[in-house]
């Protein structure tokens, strides 16, 4: 078992079991938690839920930290263009279980709890069936599933705290290593947030080593990741790539190109990242290197918008789902993602002139990152994207010649098609 997406779904334990699954929790079992920490540290491990934080780091600090410790999975997946968790926890529950089981005995932790959006029912029966079976592999490890709101910000960790804690979905000022779950009264749990697919790299580190993890990727991200693909391509999917693979390959290879005589104009990294051009789709699928040119991986999920798309529509959709999750704790934030989102729109409707642009350029900095969450910090990079890097596009519709309206929605992070897996087109003709 090398990889985490196996080529067919564990239909039981069993099978999981003889296709190496395990192995890597008796290890560090038999390793012990110090060491175990240790082997995740020298993988190079990072995050794989969008921030790219070194997960050894992470639970190096959660260890040495005083009192009680729960250990919380984010699976709430509210990125739009990417369901790779969700395809995870379907095809491969266990290897999941197996990761958290492990995480929990590195850090000593009482508690794990699966943050997960409750609208997800196919995910969570999966996850349960699985976790029932392996009941007898959790050490006695209290595991619990949270099914929380639809909210974007749910998947935020702050605010999966506060769900969990029986609250509304609002991120929190201080994150989770200085201000935990509160317990019984009084008892504040040491909390540390790992991401679905993360953990679910870990009994192969423990199994096989941390250098047969660092075999491919690259030296400041190594191993593989889960990608989604969607929008204007042929096959929208899941796929699984070694970190550093070119962007274009995800969109040829895996994706299948786009359709005949269409060629890719605006792909976007979640929504909150600078959106790459055409020109830069040889950008390897690392963190550093996205980092290199001003954008970010994300979770990986890329939606691709070919050349008929309009760039100040794309905007105007866009803006709009971050406007309609802006939970509105933090005003820059949310009247920044209502003046770009009726902003574009009016660019859109024709409603507007050459001052339209340069009053959306002046709300770059009101957004600031001051916030309690990134969602602030995402808008800005996606509008000064649009704003510069096709800005030609802006232009040519507020002189009434765009290249053209296709009727943009703001995406549905939970649409795709549960039969086979894969992402819908987030887009309407």
């Amino acid at each position: 078992m090398e990889r985490l997406l196996a080529a067919d779904p564990y239909s039981d334990l069993d099978s999981y079991l003889a296709d190496g699954g395990g192995v890597g929790l008796a290890q560090a079992r038999s390793i012990g938690s110090e060491a175990t920490i240790e082997l995740v540290r020298k993988a190079g491990l990072r995050g794989r839920g969008g921030g790219g934080f070194s997960t050894g780091f992470k639970w190096r600090g959660t260890a040495d930290a005083p009192g009680p410790r729960a250990l919380v999975v984010n699976a709430a997946e509210g990125e739009p263009g990417t369901i790779k968790d969700r395809t995870l926890l379907m095809r491969n529950p266990y290897l999941v279980i197996e990761g958290i089981v492990i995480a929990a005995l590195a850090i000593d932790a009482e508690v794990a709890y699966v943050g997960i959006k409750a609208k997800f029912s196919e995910e969570i029966q999966r996850f349960e069936a699985a976790a029932s079976e392996m009941v007898g592999h959790l050490d006695g490890l209290d595991l619990r599933i949270i099914e929380g709101p639809d909210d974007y910000l749910f998947g935020v960790e702050t605010a999966m705290l506060e769900v969990i804690e029986g609250k509304d979905a609002l991120p929190r000022v201080l994150p989770p290593y200085l201000q935990g779950i509160q317990g019984a009264p009084g008892v504040e749990f040491a909390t540390m947030v790992n991401n679905v697919e993360t953990l679910a790299n870990v009994p192969g580190i423990l199994a096989r080593g941390p250098e047969r993890f660092r075999q491919v990727g690259t030296e400041k991200s190594p191993g593989t990741m889960l990608f989604t693909v969607s929008g204007d391509v042929v096959t929208p999917a899941v796929t699984e790539l070694a970190m550093g693979t070119p962007l274009s390959y995800l969109i040829y290879g895996a994706g299948g190109g786009l359709l005949a005589g269409r060629q890719p104009k605006i792909v976007i990294s979640g929504v909150s990242n600078r959106p790459l051009s055409a020109e830069e789709l040889d950008t390897p699928l690392s963190f550093e290197a996205m980092g290199a040119i001003g954008s970010g991986l994300g979770a990986g999920g890329f939606i691709v918008y070919d050349d008929t798309t309009c760039a100040a529509e794309v905007g105007a959709a866009l803006s709009a789902f971050l406007q309609i999750g802006s939970c509105g704790q933090c005003p820059p934030c949310k009247l920044g993602t209502t003046e770009f989102m009726s902003g574009f729109a009016r660019v859109v409707d024709g409603e507007s002139s050459v001052e339209e642009y340069e009053r959306l350029v002046a709300w770059l900095s009101r957004v600031t990152d001051a916030n309690r969450c990134g969602l602030g910090a995402g808008q800005r990079a996606l509008a000064s994207g649009l704003l510069t890097t096709f800005a030609d596009d802006i232009f040519a519709c507020l002189a009434g010649s765009c290249p053209g309206h296709r009727g943009l929605l703001a995406p549905n992070p939970t649409d795709h098609d549960p039969a086979h897996r894969r992402p819908v087109s987030f887009i309407r003709n």
